[in-house]
């Protein structure tokens, strides 16, 4: 895949987007014993699309972002945000 491919899949619109031709993440078989690079080679190669797909039927649309935190990181900083408005109700 290359950069302008890689482009042209983040536009994809998840209220406009056949889900018919979104992969379920959950039905994509990682290889561990591969390489860094080649894994991913290897799971965007299954997955078609990584910044949209399904899981647990539901629509996913993802953008990453050149930092060096973690996802988990973010997403406890997500919940920490979250709880902090609820709390503030």
């Amino acid at each position: 895949m290359n950069q302008t491919e890689l482009e042209e899949l983040k536009k994809v619109d998840i209220r406009t987007v056949d889900v018919s031709v979104l992969e379920d993440i959950e039905k994509i078989e990682i290889n561990r014993s591969l390489s860094v690079k080649k894994r991913w080679e290897d799971f965007t190669n299954k997955i078609k699309n990584p910044f949209c797909f399904v899981c647990n039927g539901v629509i996913i649309k993802v953008s990453y972002s050149k930092t060096k935190e973690d996802f988990e990181n973010k997403l406890v900083q997500l919940c920490i945000n979250m709880e902090r408005e609820y709390l503030e109700l």
